[in-house]
């Protein structure tokens, strides 16, 4: 027992469950004036640091792929006969372990928050880019941000054999020994903080959808009270099956998977709407494409509709922050791989995902807008930057038994949030030891610990009744220090590989781990 005390670095547990348990205090408190203070903060960054977020997320994208195409795709993520779990098993814990429940929320809801916007008529229709942006804001630039990050730690795990599985680790190589004293533990502290307020902001966000669906099927009504017993009911989900460590995560993903493509083969095929759905989905994925470039660099310096200081920095930001832990994850469950195939791996599974929720989900409800002309989009998401939950669920109205469909999507993101939140509790419980090698898992308590302070911050927004604005903000003010952090892993995985190419060649097709196939041998 006291060798595992020993174990624990305190100081990366006390400070950030500190802040977490102060902002819980001061938003039950002062709501009113911990919002203005969040905005005005959100509001300089987004004004006058915006393109700080821009320029990073597309270089980020940019270098994924020079990876991929250059020799150190070719760098075998440590020795074994075949990785560690099937390409299914694998892309379903991607998948499900970084996205969460708001991609559910989102896909439903995230082409009303465009239709009325200013920059969307000037660009043209609503029907072109009301399907367009989400496919964007979620598209390559957000599961780049994961695989850069995937690839450095996948590297430093399972080439290098470091034995503590943290940011700051990650930058050894750039900064020497640095990392064991006070810039470490600041490049921690600050990442821990970032993951607490990003999970915050997803369940801020998403739970009074859940809330919503329970009040409908169910006839309880709808209350903050509600809404924060099934937040504990999601922490008690994920804390159980966490305790069953990668393997429980892994059976849980893959029901998770089903159940999700089953909603969507519903919605697509008793909609009514099947044609209208493929073919927006399909301009949608063309006109991104297309626009690609020009999107990630949109600016708009005079401020005549503030979209990308609304929207784009905010999800860039979102990413970074939620980036913090789920890299770790994929690096763990990507033993064995090659970094090309990682990151096309990831980028196949991500996308193929996120797109077919956003074209289904999404194009169900837009159909109905652009068709029926009901002005769904306005009464979905107000003027005031609040949503209304329950017209969400409306949209689901016209389908065969409705109140089935609500049931499934309510199960749906309960799963997700436990695959996701169970993904975050193991990786930031990892973070809590000095030592800690790649096959190794932090204890159980530690795990449930983690999983009691994730739910303290979302209760507190909860109670506050923030509005999406006022949430976005919590994610760009925490997301603003983890962009140089990420800045100093990839210059620190770039210096550590061409050293590792130096050490070993790579003549070889494919360039193994020598050190981990000796001891295999």
């Amino acid at each position: 027992m006291k060798s595992k005390m020993k174990n624990i670095d305190f100081p990366i547990i006390l400070f950030p469950v500190t802040c977490v348990i102060a902002l819980f205090i001061l938003f039950i408190l002062q709501p009113n004036q911990s919002t203005n203070v969040l905005n005005t903060i959100r509001g300089f960054l987004g004004n006058q640091l915006g393109s700080y977020y821009l320029l990073l997320g597309l270089g980020i994208f940019i270098l994924t792929i020079i990876i991929a195409c250059s020799k150190y795709g070719r760098i075998r993520l440590g020795y074994t006969e075949r990785p560690l779990f099937s390409n299914f098993s694998w892309g379903a814990m991607i998948f499900t372990s970084t996205l969460a429940a708001d991609i559910l929320f989102y896909s439903m809801s995230e082409w009303a928050m465009y239709a009325n916007e200013q920059h969307v008529h000037d660009l043209g229709s609503v029907q072109d880019w009301a399907s367009t942006f989400p496919l964007f804001h979620w598209g390559p630039i957000a599961w780049g941000i994961y695989i850069i990050l995937a690839v450095a730690f996948g590297f430093m795990l399972h080439i290098r054999g470091r034995k503590k599985q943290r940011f700051s680790e990650a930058c050894r190589p750039l900064l020497g020994d640095k990392v064991d004293g006070i810039p470490g533990k600041v490049i921690d502290i600050t990442c821990v903080i970032a993951l607490l307020c990003g999970t915050a902001t997803t369940f801020s966000v998403t739970t009074p959808l859940l809330s919503a669906g329970i009040s409908r099927v169910f006839g309880l009504p709808n209350t903050v009270g509600l809404v924060i017993m099934i937040l504990a009911l999601i922490a008690a989900v994920y804390t159980i099956t966490v305790l069953f460590g990668i393997k429980g995560i892994s059976k849980l993903a893959s029901f998770c998977v089903y159940l999700f493509f089953a909603l969507l083969a519903y919605v697509l095929v008793a909609g009514g709407q099947f044609v209208y759905i493929v073919e927006t989905g399909i301009s949608g994925i063309g006109n991104m494409i297309q626009n690609f470039i020009g999107l990630s660099t949109y600016t708009d310096p005079l401020r005549t509709n503030s979209f990308p200081q609304n929207w784009t920095l905010y999800y860039w930001a979102y990413w970074m922050a939620w980036c913090v832990a789920t890299p770790f994850f994929i690096a763990t469950i990507s033993k064995g791989r090659t970094i090309r195939n990682i990151i096309i791996g990831c980028y196949t599974c991500g996308l193929s995902g996120t797109f077919m929720s956003f074209i289904v989900l999404g194009g169900y409800g837009l159909g109905q807008q652009m068709k029926n002309g009901n002005g769904l989009a306005d009464v979905i998401y107000n003027l005031d930057f609040s949503i209304n939950y329950e017209e969400i669920l409306n949209v689901f109205n016209p389908l065969p038994l409705p109140e089935i469909v609500i049931i499934v999507l309510v199960i749906s993101m309960i799963l997700f949030y436990a695959t996701t939140f169970d993904t975050l509790t193991m990786v930031v419980s990892n973070y809590s030891y000095k030592n800690l090698k790649s096959e190794e898992e932090a204890s159980k308590l530690m795990r449930t610990f983690w999983s009691i302070i994730f739910i303290l911050f979302p209760i507190a927004l909860v109670f506050s009744e923030n509005t999406l604005a006022s949430l976005q903000s919590v994610s760009i003010i925490a997301a603003f220090p983890i962009g140089i952090i990420i800045i100093l892993v990839v210059c620190s995985f770039f210096k550590d590989a061409n050293l590792y190419l130096k050490e070993i060649g790579y003549k070889d097709s494919i360039i193994e781990c020598p050190i981990d196939k000796m001891t295999n041998d």
